[in-house]
């Protein structure tokens, strides 16, 4: 068995993870992808989106910003025990992939029953913010476990695993949206259907690193199934997600009070009409063949759902605050 915690393939190399943690933690941080935080805020956004949405009509309460910072220590443990989840059945296959071969479990850096210990550890700390939600919200939180089990089967029985990890990766927004407003709505579920297609865009362009070793040990994705297509693909699932948020901003404003309905609407075009900005890049302007560039433009939807999310909540309040001063 391997002592040492080799540098991870798709990490960047001047990580805090391989640089300043302790020399017996970074086999544990590596393998919740602790020097890979893209999926900590991937995770997060959508529970924040979910706020910003039910909060259309007014500015947050200190009680948002509260489960705004649980949200994100929530997906901190429940990332990373997905992540360590995925890795004890994915372990054999792992191994075979040369970007993750050299993860903790693949390279036997750390065994199965130390994952299995750091596994419990993270849900317990996932359950603990479980419990500080509404009830709603907690019946909606617990509904999400079946899909998080069954996603690391999804590559060996289906072309679309991608898409089930936007099933899964987006269920904060109804979560977030509930610890709000105590409900569902329609818009609700729209916005979680639109970053579900936006989830299932940026993880195709991710799962293009590894075709060429997924078509060798029979691995499925859909940077497979789409082949030379990936752009026209890519593009009509974005223009899908755009499509389905953007609907999801107007449902949610047409239940506002009417003096509010126009800056609203105002602030959903603005954070959509940014969102198909970046989106339409990276469709169209990604070289699917350059592993580098995949992962530099997938990184870069960290960035864009922050925007996202900051512009659907600010938003119709600053343009409120500028009509206010207009007159």
């Amino acid at each position: 068995m391997n002592t040492k915690p080799d540098h991870i393939a798709d990490a960047n190399r001047s990580n805090w993870v391989q640089t300043y943690a302790p020399f017996w933690a970074r086999p544990y941080l590596q393998l919740a992808r602790y020097d890979r935080p893209i999926g900590f805020w991937l995770l997060a956004i959508p529970c924040w989106a979910g706020i910003a949405l039910a909060r259309l009509d007014q500015s947050w309460q200190w009680s948002d910003l509260k489960f705004a910072i649980l949200f994100w220590i929530g997906a901190l443990a429940m990332r990373g025990a997905g992540c360590t989840y995925n890795d004890i059945l994915d372990r054999d296959l792992d191994a075979k992939v040369t970007r993750t071969a050299s993860r903790p479990l693949a390279s036997g850096i750390l065994s199965v029953r130390q994952g299995f210990a750091f596994l419990g550890l993270q849900i317990f700390v996932g359950a603990l913010v479980w419990l500080t939600l509404p009830t709603m919200a907690k019946w909606i939180a617990i509904t999400a476990l079946p899909l998080v089990a069954l996603y690391p089967i999804m590559k060996r029985i289906t072309w679309w695993p991608q898409a089930w990890l936007g099933l899964t990766f987006n269920w904060g927004a109804l979560v977030g949206y509930a610890t709000i407003s105590g409900q569902i709505s329609a818009s609700a579920l729209l916005l979680f259907a639109g970053l579900a297609f936006w989830t299932l865009g940026y993880d195709t362009i991710y799962a293009h690193q590894d075709r060429e070793d997924d078509a060798l040990i029979g691995v499925k994705s859909t940077a497979r199934l789409f082949g030379s297509y990936s752009k026209w693909a890519i593009g009509i699932i974005y223009f899908i997600g755009l499509a389905l948020l953007f609907l999801a901003g107007n449902a949610q404003v047409e239940t506002l009070a009417l003096h509010l309905q126009k800056p609203g609407l105002y602030g959903v075009v603005l954070a959509t009409g940014m969102l198909a900005m970046n989106l339409s890049k990276q469709a169209f302007s990604t070289d699917f063949s350059n592993s580098e560039q995949c992962l530099a433009v997938f990184k870069s939807n960290r960035n864009t759902g922050i925007v996202y999310v900051a512009l659907l909540a600010l938003g119709p309040i600053m343009l409120s605050w500028l009509a206010q001063m207009q007159t």
